[in-house]
């Protein structure tokens, strides 16, 4: 499965009053897990950049002034997305934009069936809020000291984090699995049919024997009687 945790940047909240697209950032996970295959362009928006956006994610006039225009880029934007399911935070935000400008350019634009917005998923799980990325950071303790400023692929990498906790992330693979996985199955195969392995991580604290001494000598004598016949002496009794 094939997704693309998506952000945008622009000059402003209207994508219907002249506001214009000036970022784009997006990372690619496949079955829930980034491949490293991100997209990410800068894009002039032949326009001034109000002061209340440059506050928001610091991207200038000047210096957008060299980048390319958005219909410059879109094929190779079409492209990247293909018919991956777009994770986005507030989505009617982005599409508002991206299909905004995908129309300008004379392209198809983009399905809401193929959006998944996460801000919905977060109002789902917890209605009284807050819901916004840096407060979903906050609840699932995840780093964003990095986000001194908005900026679409940080943004990006840090929702594909809050969308991986969202759909039961760190909990998804039940702690059978070592922090490096092979990602080629679930159950580490690497060929169909074949049954793989599983290298469990140690607890960090033993559980507590839930018999008495007593009673788990008797059982382990018992056991030592039976000989090669006690499978369970093989797996640790």
């Amino acid at each position: 499965m094939r997704e693309i945790s998506f952000d945008t940047e622009t000059t402003g909240l209207n994508p219907r009053g002249g506001d214009r697209l000036v970022e784009i950032g997006g990372v690619e996970l496949i079955n829930h897990i980034p491949t490293g295959n991100v997209y990410h362009v800068y894009i002039n928006p032949q326009r001034d950049m109000p002061e209340e956006a440059f506050k928001v994610h610091g991207l200038s006039e000047e210096f957008l002034r060299d980048k390319p225009l958005f219909e410059q880029v879109a094929d190779e934007f079409l492209e990247f997305v293909g018919d991956a399911t777009l994770v986005i935070h507030n989505a009617a935000f982005d599409m508002g934009f991206i299909n905004m400008e995908l129309e300008r350019a004379g392209r198809r634009t983009i399905s809401n069936d193929q959006v998944l917005d996460t801000l919905d998923m977060a109002r789902r799980k917890r209605p009284s809020g807050p819901n916004s990325l840096d407060a979903l950071c906050s609840r699932y303790g995840i780093d964003n000291s990095k986000r001194v400023k908005h900026g679409a692929l940080l943004d990006a990498e840090i929702l594909a984090e809050v969308y991986l906790e969202l759909i039961g992330g760190r909990q998804r693979g039940l702690g059978l699995m070592p922090e490096e996985e092979d990602t080629t199955s679930a159950s580490g195969s690497t060929e169909p049919g074949e049954l793989g392995t599983f290298n469990a991580r140690p607890r960090p604290t033993p559980l507590k024997r839930p018999v008495l001494e007593s009673e788990f000598e008797a059982h382990k004598a018992f056991l030592e009687g039976m000989g090669e016949k006690a499978l369970w002496g093989k797996y640790g009794g």
